[in-house]
């Protein structure tokens, strides 16, 4: 339990997300031409109202998983949340020199998720769209997770799976297109690559006393 505590200063950096999620939504709109990076692959891909879930609960996952790496592995949720940063501030640099929009398709009918996806839209306006923070953010988490040592079974199952429902589920809901996705999963691999493997971040130990007896 003492051990909890000490960690819980830790999660002061998760306050960095709101102050990228004001960046993002000083850069969501469209002073200049927007590019259409729709494919053929994209037109098949139909509207499902129901695949709003998944990209509602986004804002659970993200936040819930960071708290839980924070409290299982500090060094890992420092690692994982620094992937975030980083990959978002190369987002919105991207987004600012190159902004893409996705056209929303006409939404029709009653019902809570034509409602959901009629919140979102209108809280969301379709620019910023490559790369995708939506498969950024939640590709980092599924990343990150590769070394959250002794999980449950639990744990090692929902979130690669719910992680993967997240990510489609904006291609579903028209959010995103297919090249938004997978450029945000190759830019959140290469940050990873980084962060994981060529930095090392200290964090401090409890130092122990070795009593040799003579």
């Amino acid at each position: 339990m003492r051990d909890k505590l000490q960690r819980a200063p830790f999660l002061l950096f998760l306050l960095v997300m709101p102050a990228l999620g004001g960046i993002y939504k000083l850069l969501n709109n469209n002073p200049r031409d927007a590019v259409v990076l729709s494919t053929k692959v994209d037109a098949g891909i139909p509207f499902i109202p129901a695949f709003i879930l998944p990209y509602i609960f986004w804002y659970v996952f993200i936040v819930g998983y960071l708290v839980y790496f924070c409290f299982k592995d500090t060094k890992v949720y420092i690692q994982t949340l620094t992937v975030i940063f980083i990959g978002e501030l190369v987002c919105f640099l991207i987004y600012f020199f190159f902004q893409t929009t996705v056209p929303r398709p006409a939404l029709h009918g009653d019902g809570l998720l034509i409602d959901l996806v009629g919140m979102i839209y209108q809280h969301d306006q379709p620019f910023n769209c490559f790369p995708s923070i939506h498969v950024l953010t939640t590709f980092a988490i599924m990343l990150g997770s590769i070394h959250i040592k002794n999980k449950s079974v639990f744990h090692s199952l929902f979130i690669p799976s719910t992680g993967s429902l997240i990510i489609i589920s904006t291609l579903f809901v028209k959010q995103h297109y297919i090249l938004d996705m997978f450029g945000s999963m190759f830019l959140t691999t290469f940050v990873y690559g980084l962060v994981f493997e060529l930095i090392t971040i200290y964090l401090p130990h409890k130092s122990k006393t070795i009593i040799v007896k003579k």
